[in-house]
């Protein structure tokens, strides 16, 4: 009954709020209604509404399956310092990172499932109930670790919230063994991830032992990026305080990632251009294209590019503590790995293909409204969480100061 009240409670908070907030929920319906109207055009029709092909099979889809894996990973980035070090600017906060990840894994699992075709196909990757092809499918390890990930940060958050929501101290042992549970579940996550690609030997420019650091690096720059800018909203639209020196760690340690990030880049491309083996034809697709075939050299540099100034921007400390260059540090980093992730790194794995022929790939409109209707639901979804959590922390945090308040 305790819980069902905490449920009907919940519920409540998400029906209540201002002209602004509907006015979000309003454009975030006709944004899922847009795309998934795109969506019901590839369930009719099938993948032929989509632009991939046989000789680029793997594309938007993955792209962004790929991008949210790394978001749902970087939750860790406030774990560490929160739980890790016990640093209390960032634990008051690291709740919402792990509702990002909740959120990203259910994005990241919904790419995958429209991008198998059938929907129905799905069941497959059900333990005990389809055929897995375990253990020497990767897509199965895959999604067991997303989902042993999802379980470990949606049960912490959930008791949180309930445990404040009945205003009763929370199982800190219970808690602190998940939260370090999900260390090497973050990074499992994404290593699996980047395994995928490597599974692939006849894809060469993804057949490199350096893939699984590179993701997890460029993982932990994008992901705290959106929670920067999260926190500086929900400070000005709510009355929950986030410290400065919460904001200015996690850039701080987002230099770090990016640092990493840019070495293994370099020496990837050292080991490719000083080697000038056959296999050099992708990396020379992807930064200076064939001949005329150049269609993707724009976005490669301009990721190389914007993720190069967001370096510096957040290197030096002056910048990095000035909220103007900080954001835009933020939103360039946060591009420069979603270009990356969807167009840098898919596109130069298929082409050219094993024949040798250069197949020129553009998302399709219904690829588009699809993914616009996945985010749509992310969105919404993580715009309900972060509204009953800033309720039921808010409310606790008023009663507590009252109570002060009375004893003094």
């Amino acid at each position: 009954m305790n819980f069902i009240r905490f449920i009907t409670g919940s519920i409540k908070i998400i029906l209540r709020g201002s002209k602004v907030y509907y006015a979000w929920l309003i454009l975030l319906l006709l944004l899922i209604i847009w795309g998934g109207l795109g969506y019901s055009d590839q369930l009719s029709e099938g993948l032929i509404k989509t632009h991939m092909r046989d000789s680029v099979s793997w594309a938007f889809y993955i792209g962004n399956f790929t991008f949210l894996v790394g978001v749902a990973a970087a939750a860790v980035m406030l774990v560490i310092p929160a739980y890790i070090y016990n640093w209390k600017p960032i634990k008051e906060i690291v709740i919402f990172g792990e509702l990002l990840a909740v959120c990203a894994v259910i994005m990241s699992i919904a790419f995958v499932v429209v991008d198998i075709g059938k929907p129905l196909r799905f069941w497959h990757m059900l333990p005990l109930i389809g055929t897995m092809n375990f253990p020497s499918s990767m897509l199965s390890w895959d999604f067991f670790v997303l989902i042993i990930y999802f379980l470990i940060n949606l049960t912490v958050v959930t008791h949180l919230l309930y445990s404040i929501f009945y205003k009763k101290e929370y199982n800190k042992k219970l808690v602190l063994i998940l939260v370090l549970a999900s260390i090497p579940m973050a990074v499992a996550i994404h290593t699996v991830t980047a395994f995928l690609y490597n599974a692939l030997p006849a894809r060469p420019f993804w057949n490199s032992a350096l893939l699984a650091p590179r993701f997890l690096a460029s993982a932990f720059c994008s992901g705290p990026a959106i929670l920067l800018i999260l926190f500086q909203i929900l400070r000005k639209v709510t009355k929950f305080e986030i410290k400065d020196e919460a904001i200015w760690r996690i850039a701080e340690l987002m230099v770090y990632a990016m640092f990493i990030y840019l070495y293994f880049t370099i020496t990837e491309l050292f080991k490719e251009f000083y080697s000038g083996t056959e296999h050099l034809l992708y990396w020379k697709y992807l930064l200076f294209g064939i001949g005329d075939n150049k269609e993707i050299v724009f976005y490669s540099w301009s990721s190389i590019g914007m993720g190069v100034v967001a370096f510096f921007l957040f290197l030096i400390p002056k910048t990095r503590k000035n909220f103007v260059t900080l954001n835009i540090g933020a939103v360039l980093i946060y591009a420069s790995v979603y270009v990356e992730k969807g167009i840098a790194l898919i596109i130069p794995g298929f082409t050219p293909d094993v024949l040798g022929q250069i197949y020129v790939y553009t998302p399709s409109m219904t690829e588009i409204r699809t993914a616009t209707m996945i985010f749509s639901i992310g969105f919404l979804l993580f715009t309900f969480l972060v509204k009953i959590a800033i309720a039921i922390i808010f409310e606790n945090y008023e009663i507590s100061v009252l109570n002060k308040r009375k004893k003094s």
